[in-house]
């Protein structure tokens, strides 16, 4: 009977062990998990849901511990979920930044905490590099460029002004700005090439159709619609059809991502080129998360390797298509 006392003392005690090993603790000391804070943008499009999605099973597969949050394209929600990391003390913070700018404060209060951070998709416009790891994502100059190039060639024996419209994704956003840049630099060298109407769609299907909507109607020759993302593409094709018009017709369409929908609409023939930028991120950001949780270098800056889609293309590519 006297031992009793002592075999509960020793219960008590391996319980507390036990809940100081899976309580969630930051970092991987005393043989915790790895623990990772991710801030995601929202859940604004099919490409994004596939982006969450492969973050999450991926970090499963790795066998970190995930603390997720959904900022609902709202900054200061990303913010504040970066500021619960730090508090938590997470081994590594990653983010998509929903702006460019406004995030060098959060930064700096994470690097003084000795939280390393990973941006992902999307970069931020600080002068300080060393308040972020690395990068790893796509380069959206790129994207747009390559959006202005097919233009250039589709329509490069054409004769009198090409009029376009465009739908640009979030207001201040890394890819808005540089999928706006990176078309703009290609087809300003060819006077043909007019934007008639750019608007920003919010990365939406919704807010894309309501765009186009109002394009359509204050616009008396469209040629040509580029949008951003494939959401607000195949939003502002039911728009060009409501209209009594032909998407990839009457109105040639250009978009990027590459989402299944996209690849569909491109195969039916309502969308004439799609330039891919890849979703499934999760497998290297937890790669990374490991090295510099580790100590370790890694490069500045990683970017995915992405492709393009004509007709043939997609049809090719729909029935192993992820997302």
């Amino acid at each position: 009977m006297a031992r009793k006392p002592w075999t509960a003392i020793v219960a008590g005690v391996a319980g507390l062990l036990l809940l100081t090993a899976c309580g969630g603790g930051g970092g991987t000391s005393g043989g915790g998990a790895l623990t990772l804070g991710f801030a995601q943008v929202g859940a604004e499009s099919g490409w994004r849901t596939a982006n969450t999605k492969s973050i999450q099973e991926s970090a499963k597969a790795a066998g970190i511990e995930l603390k997720f949050s959904d900022a609902q394209q709202k900054q200061e929600n990303q913010i504040a979920a970066i500021r619960s990391y730090i508090q938590q003390k997470v081994k590594v913070i990653a983010f998509s930044p929903v702006v460019e700018s406004g995030w060098d404060t959060v930064l700096k209060e994470a690097k003084t905490a000795n939280i390393p951070v990973i941006l992902t998709d999307r970069a931020v416009d600080s002068a300080d590099k060393t308040l972020y790891k690395t990068f790893l994502g796509s380069d959206f100059v790129a994207e747009g460029k390559k959006a202005g190039e097919w233009l250039a060639k589709e329509f490069g024996s054409a004769t009198g002004d090409v009029s376009i419209v465009e739908l640009q994704g979030t207001t201040g956003s890394a890819p808005a700005n540089d999928r706006k840049k990176g078309f703009a630099d290609v087809i300003a060298s060819n006077p043909k090439f007019k934007v008639v109407a750019s608007q920003t769609g919010e990365f939406t299907r919704a807010k894309g159709k309501e765009v186009m909507e109002a394009f359509l109607k204050s616009q008396p020759k469209i040629d040509v619609l580029y949008a951003h993302n494939d959401d607000m593409a195949l939003g502002a094709i039911e728009a060009i059809e409501a209209a009594g018009k032909v998407p990839g017709k009457d109105i040639k369409i250009v978009s990027v991502d590459g989402v299944r929908d996209a690849l569909q609409a491109l195969a039916d023939g309502k969308i004439n080129h799609v330039v891919e930028c890849n979703p499934l991120l999760g497998p290297q950001l937890m790669d990374l998360v490991k090295k510099v949780a580790a100590g370790e270098q890694v490069p500045p800056r990683i970017e995915t390797t992405e492709t393009e889609f004509d007709q043939a293309a997609a049809k090719a590519a729909l029935p192993q298509r992820q997302y």
